[in-house]
């Protein structure tokens, strides 16, 4: 499919540029149904709680992949693990095309899944491999998901509502798109150094599901672990309960406004990844957290009073504070381990993004029902802010210092650049 062996005339910064826009197709493309289920559901006829399993079906086969194959390129180069996660992308588009009942949809999302959590971990490695200063990939590693999530959402809502063809043409787009990546990872050079494997039986031991991380990097990534569950718990409330919040607590029953709560959260995040950029790791994450926990309580604030404006106030800064989080942890991420190391490290971490991106979540939806929904988003904020402003605190205790970003640490050696 995608020869490992390294493009002699491609260049590192067209290999960075190539693994963005993979970045953003990834995580595009997993909100891409959300605004075409009130279609679905109008054609098939199925309840709302057929789409919980659509959703919990999609977390479920991205964790699996992640579990398995997520560090695979570390041992394999980057280039044939995105190949082959972007046709399968294509794939799981195409039966998103063709599906005519509930079962082939959920299909589609196993596959999309699949492709996901194949890709997630080699990606994030590939950007921090080929990136043209030290900075750069841990930003764009950090805006890519929110930024991702909103721009795949927005642009299948307006093509469902303006263009012809709703249940084909986004599918159509990203399909084209990923075939696309392939087709330009010929191009790309490979910079990961792969291991390879020493045997069958080292082959096979390397797809046993694993989270592990290697021993030296352990103690400073589990330091800022609980930064990235916070920044995750909280995308993962508005995602789920977003729109219900704005629709039962203040009474509005409009979807713009519900989206533009949701879009505020995550355009926030992503401008904050901008701003901050140019700031320390360690200054960033705690000035995140910082301002995740204050918008938490304004937005907490705003549930127990009724009042909508200071809920989006909230939101803007909480979300300023999600992104600032996300990036300072993932620079500190990108500077664990060595570069034949990077997919498994990154790979791990986004186990744990996904996991407090959905099971909190989960949790947050089954205590609705008993506790109200006002109730459970206030005690979820506390929760939230409380996790924050302790994992703040014990960065600035601990202060971990990881190895900067060498870029000749990642550079090919000199007979693969000839070869």
């Amino acid at each position: 499919m995608v020869s490992p062996a390294p493009s002699a005339t491609g260049s590192r910064v067209f290999g960075f540029a190539v693994m963005g826009v993979g970045a953003f197709t990834l995580t595009g493309s997993s909100s891409v149904p959300s605004p075409l289920y009130p279609v679905y559901q109008e054609m098939w006829g199925f309840s709302a709680a057929v789409l919980t399993v659509v959703f919990a079906i999609y977390v479920v086969s991205l964790l699996a992949t992640l579990l398995t194959v997520g560090a695979l390129s570390d041992r394999i180069g980057r280039r044939p693990i995105i190949g082959a996660a972007m046709v399968i992308l294509a794939i799981s588009m195409v039966v998103f095309i063709f599906a005519d009942n509930v079962g082939w949809l959920i299909a589609a999302r196993i596959i999309q899944g699949l492709a996901v959590g194949t890709a997630t971990g080699a990606v994030a490695a590939g950007m921090i491999d080929l990136q043209p200063n030290p900075r750069v990939g841990p930003l764009i590693n950090s805006i890519a998901p929110s930024l991702g999530l909103g721009l795949g959402a927005a642009g299948a809502g307006l093509l469902v509502q303006f263009a012809p063809f709703p249940t084909v043409l986004s599918y159509a787009l990203i399909a084209v798109l990923a075939i696309g990546i392939v087709i330009a990872l010929l191009f790309v050079p490979e910079n990961s150094q792969p291991t390879g494997f020493s045997s069958r039986g080292d082959a096979l031991r390397a797809l046993k599901p694993s989270v592990a991380l290697p021993q030296d990097v352990r103690a400073q990534f589990f330091l800022v672990l609980p930064c990235l569950m916070s920044a995750w718990a909280l995308g993962g409330l508005y995602m789920s309960l977003g729109t219900s919040i704005v629709d039962v607590v203040f009474g509005i029953d409009d979807r713009l406004v519900a989206g533009l709560a949701v879009a505020t959260m995550f355009t926030s995040g992503s401008v904050a990844a901008v701003v901050m950029r140019r700031f320390a790791e360690l200054r960033v994450v705690v000035t995140g957290v910082v301002l995740l926990a204050t918008g938490v309580v304004v937005v907490a604030g705003a549930l127990l009073s009724g009042v909508v404006v200071l809920y989006f106030v909230g939101t803007a800064i909480a979300g300023f504070g999600w992104g600032s989080t996300f990036l300072g942890a993932m620079g500190i991420v990108a500077g664990l381990g060595r570069p034949n190391q990077r997919a498994q490290v990154f790979a791990t971490t986004f186990v744990v993004c996904y996991i407090a991106f959905s099971v909190p979540a989960i949790g947050a939806g089954v205590a609705t029902g008993r506790f109200g929904l006002t109730a459970t988003a206030v005690g979820y904020s506390a929760i939230v802010a409380t996790l924050a402003l302790a994992s703040g605190v014990a960065l600035v205790l601990r202060r971990p210092k990881p190895e900067p970003v060498r870029l000749e640490e990642v550079a090919p050696a000199p007979e693969r650049q000839a070869g």
